[in-house]
């Protein structure tokens, strides 16, 4: 399993409508993987790999994975004289997830360091009600600890992401951004994975900008493609932890890739659900079928583009979610991978 990929892709900054470093990553990746590469006007990649059946009569099917490569983070909003830099999210953040936190800041000087905390008094001067409040992710500011100097570096509309790195414990790998790096790490390692197949079908894989803020860049990129078929390449939740009740876990970290049938963007076309049950099942490829009741994801924009297309997700079960330590099990990434291939394969 290539982690180092893995780990290159997350650790590498990138927020809606900053996706561009990660895009260049990908660029250098794919180098001879694609027939065709373009960056579309919104800045996802567009990778189409043609038909391998050189006597394949007619248009071959479009089938389109859809990775997103952004992550949550934050866009600098304001920059006070003292050089405390003020922010807005873009992506859901839970504020609970970001007292005390190290960040990047990315500015066209280069990238700093940083430690973000929320505005206010700390412990030993505040009381117990104060102590209770939960700040809300614009309380927050940035320390870059170079005071007056700060506003000459930083500017409105910088990019600010979470500065962790990702690391292996166990059977797991824990990361920020495994959402949805886990997608583009799986848009890359599949098609390397087909190697010389022979399919019939024509393979778009789009690296798809502003998904945590809306689908934007899947929307664009599925209306370009028109695909037949879709598949939405994410994380979904692991709850499998303590305090979860067992109906409200989604997916158990362990027992294999996640078959996603519904969320609140879309709900997955029924036989396209079985076929792809019915190929895990055969290739003893471990899954589980998962829904969500809130969120959405890239393969909503596929089904809904232009004339409409056949839709399902393939999803890789994620403890701790868009927090720092989001966690993945290592053969759950591996039963993604397989089943993509294998899909691939048969389409």
């Amino acid at each position: 399993m290539n982690i180092d990929l893995l780990r290159r892709l997350c650790e590498t900054p990138g927020v809606p409508g900053h996706e561009h470093r990660v895009r260049d990553l990908i660029q250098a990746e794919i180098k001879g993987l694609f027939d065709e590469v373009t960056v579309d006007p919104m800045g996802s990649l567009l990778c189409r790999r043609d038909s391998r059946k050189a006597s394949k009569k007619g248009t071959p099917k479009k089938v389109m994975l859809l990775c997103h490569m952004d992550e949550i983070g934050f866009l600098v909003s304001h920059v006070t004289d003292k050089g405390f830099v003020h922010v807005q999210p873009v992506g859901g953040f839970d504020a609970r997830n970001l007292f005390s936190r190290r960040v990047l800041v990315s500015t066209d000087e280069g990238d700093f360091k940083g430690v973000m905390n929320p505005g206010g008094k700390p412990i030993h001067i505040s009381s117990p009600e104060e102590r209770k409040k939960v700040p809300e992710p614009k309380e927050f500011v940035i320390d870059m600890g170079l005071g007056e100097k700060t506003k000459e570096i930083v500017k409105v509309g910088d990019m600010v992401t979470m500065d962790e790195p990702l690391i292996e414990i166990g059977d797991k790998v824990v990361s920020k951004a495994l959402d949805n790096r886990i997608a583009c790490w799986l848009g890359i390692e599949a098609i390397r994975g087909l190697g010389k197949a022979k399919h019939d079908c024509e393979i778009h894989v789009a690296f798809t900008c502003q998904e945590e803020v809306g689908l934007r860049g899947a929307r664009t990129a599925s209306f370009a493609i028109a695909p037949d078929i879709g598949l939405g390449i994410d994380t979904t939740l692991a709850c499998d932890t303590p305090g979860v009740p067992e109906q409200d876990r989604t997916t158990v970290q362990g027992e294999g890739f996640g078959l996603h049938v519904k969320d609140s963007s879309f709900i997955a076309d029924r036989d396209l659900v079985k076929e792809i049950e019915a190929i895990a099942v055969k290739e003893k490829i471990p899954f589980q079928r998962t829904m969500l009741a809130a969120g959405g994801q890239d393969g909503a924009a596929a089904q809904q583009a232009a004339a409409g297309a056949k839709a399902i997700g393939i999803v890789v079960g994620t403890r701790y979610i868009h927090t720092v330590t989001e966690m993945i099990d290592k053969g759950d990434l591996q039963a993604a991978l397989d089943i993509i291939v294998a899909y691939l394969k048969k389409a």
